[in-house]
């Protein structure tokens, strides 16, 4: 697939200069943080050392009092409490924390995730009938709920409070709930907008703690959830999401929860430890990053509410036993591959179904609807199909007469805007920029097709349409380095909104022993052939394509990554792209 190379503006030259000198570092570096709007030395500390004392004080939440106020009232009438969140990867990790914490210091506790295929995203009529069957006075509602209007009032003429805890974009109009927590309110003079929804969670936690005086250091242990939630929503990995990003990862390396340790056991990155009674019997063999949190962990525990229930998640989270987390990991994992499988046939039904389109008709999306497709995979789908396809796509199948699905997008369209456009011919939708999901009549399926792909006609232009890399800067071969790479890790955790850097170099050619991988890819060593320095590994995924140009040793421009070979722990470079060197 052609792809645009994009090149950042370089940061303005005395400021990078500064920072180059302040902190003893190659420009090439300093360049990259004035990029990311940080241009002093206290803003680069921050940057490379963040301190959970740097997070926001919970109670500028609009409505963080109110919440904390009715948990407090809660405890003292020795109500019933329910934990209520998604099913997916931040609302499970959600309730698994505020499930944690609450029965750390109160008993009368309960969880419950929606059945996916029986009741559908969010709050549920069957949940709040459960709950009033229960007993239940109190629910407390994470990554869900900001649109649950009709279902809060539902709820309130059986007794039954509820404390909204979400992210998403809210309407107009909010549901009348006790409190309705979420920095997306454009009431709520919250400084950070982009918390997931187990991020919102442990906010609540944090001012519950404030109030009683609990240790902060007794939160610190469930921020392993909080980075899952975060790679796996896809939220910015900037501000208060990096802080608590940063501390995350920290604690899923060095002493990860029962869960988690019990699930990276079918990853490929750790090996056995001597000692099978220790704790830590698993020893991990790289550090594990926000990109592993995404591939090797998140797909794994939404895995379970795809296939079966997400309560089998919530019960992996909490678990405090290694040997009983081993057993719900292992019933996951088989999960996980089954859905794989269902995973890879819907990809290819799709797949020739867009082959079918009408031939000279230039589409802007993507919309395919089968309802034999399995409703846990439709979002796996959609991201697939746009590796294929780049345009924004919804993948649909039908669960309890409904059309229902889920959207994804490319860079530059607001998915969530462009379904808002079509929302008279929605039953409900909900989601982000980049992701949504929503449910159509069937007799309203075709027009909504039509309408969407008229609001993308009219929003994207034709560039838009090709896939971009964003490259960060030229980087010359010689300044590629141990001290580079060393100072270059520290601007992890990467993400959105801080990803990791990408540069381009010119001009460069092959030492001469490039090869082929798997047909697919090429393994090379690449020289600059007019500037003195060492030859440098290289990856190259997908790019075979290139393979006669280059072992010709015609010169050729690369952009790519710089990080350490797992296997040799030397330098190479993962080249993202390459193209022909353009003639001087």
């Amino acid at each position: 697939m052609q792809k645009r190379w994009v090149l950042k503006p370089e940061g303005e030259a005395e400021k990078v200069e500064h920072l180059s000198k302040v902190l003893n570092i190659d420009h090439n570096l300093s360049n990259l943080l004035v990029q990311r709007g940080i241009h002093t030395y206290d803003q680069a500390r921050d940057f490379f050392r963040p301190e959970l004392s740097q997070l926001h004080d919970p109670f500028l939440m609009k409505d963080m009092d109110s919440a904390i106020n009715r948990i407090e009232m809660a405890v003292q009438r020795n109500e019933k409490i329910l934990i209520y969140g998604d099913y997916d990867v931040d609302g499970t990790t959600a309730v698994a924390l505020m499930y944690t914490f609450i029965t750390s210091f109160y008993y009368n506790v309960e969880f419950y995730i929606p059945d996916r295929y029986t009741e559908g995203y969010g709050i549920s009529y069957k949940g709040i009938d459960y709950a009033a069957s229960k007993g239940v006075t109190l629910v407390i509602a994470l990554d869900c709920g900001i649109k649950a209007i009709d279902k809060v009032k539902y709820a309130s003429e059986r007794n039954i409070d509820f404390i909204i805890a979400d992210h998403h974009r809210p309407d107009s109009e909010l549901p009348e709930a006790y409190a309705v927590l979420d920095p997306k309110r454009p009431d709520c003079n919250y400084p950070y907008k982009e918390l997931s929804g187990c991020g919102v969670g442990f906010k609540i936690a944090q001012a519950y703690a404030q109030e009683h005086h609990i240790p902060f250091r007794e939160l610190e242990k469930f921020l392993d959830l909080v980075v899952v939630s975060i790679a796996a929503d896809i939220v910015p990995v900037t501000g208060e999401n990096r802080i608590l990003a940063f501390h995350g990862l920290k604690l899923i390396n060095t002493n990860p929860r029962p869960g988690f340790e019990a699930i990276l056991k079918y990853s490929n990155i750790q090996r056995r430890g001597n000692n099978p009674k220790a704790r830590n019997n698993f020893i991990f063999n790289k550090e594990l990053t926000v990109s592993d949190m995404v591939f090797l962990i998140g797909p794994r525990i939404n895995a379970a509410g795809r296939i079966e229930s997400a309560n089998n998640s919530v019960d992996l989270l909490i678990c405090d036993n290694l040997e009983e987390a081993s057993k719900l990991a292992e019933q996951i994992n088989d999960f996980n591959i089954e859905r794989r499988n269902l995973d890879a046939t819907a990809t290819q039904e799709a797949l020739s179904m867009i082959d079918d389109e009408i031939p000279g008709e230039e589409f802007k999306t993507t919309v395919v609807y089968n309802e034999q497709w399995h409703k846990g995979v439709v979002g796996i789908v959609a991201s697939r199909l746009i590796e294929k396809h780049y345009r924004p796509t919804i993948v649909l199948t039908k669960s309890n007469g409904l059309i229902t699905g889920s959207a994804r997008s490319i860079k530059t369209f607001d998915i969530y805007d462009a379904i808002d456009e079509c929302s008279d011919l929605l039953e409900h939708f909900g989601g982000h920029m980049y992701a949504a999901g929503m449910s159509i009549k069937p007799e309203n399926f075709q027009e909504f097709k039509e309408r969407f792909e008229q609001v993308a006609q009219a929003k994207l232009s034709d560039e838009e349409m090709i896939p971009e890399i964003e490259i960060d800067a030229d980087l010359p071969l010689k300044g590629i380095n141990s001290k580079f790479y060393r100072i270059l890790r520290q601007f992890a955790p990467f993400g959105p909104g801080n990803s990791a850097p990408v540069f381009r170099t010119k001009g460069v050619i092959d030492t001469g022993y490039v090869r082929r991988i798997k047909e697919k890819h090429l393994k090379l060593g690449v020289i600059h052939p007019k500037i003195s320095g060492f030859p440098i590994d290289a990856i190259a995924f997908g790019q075979a394509e290139h393979f006669e140009h280059i072992k010709a040793g015609k010169p050729f421009d690369i952009c790519f990554h710089v990080e350490e070979n797992e296997m040799n722990h030397m330098l190479q470079l993962n080249i993202k792209d390459i193209k022909p060197a353009e003639e001087d």
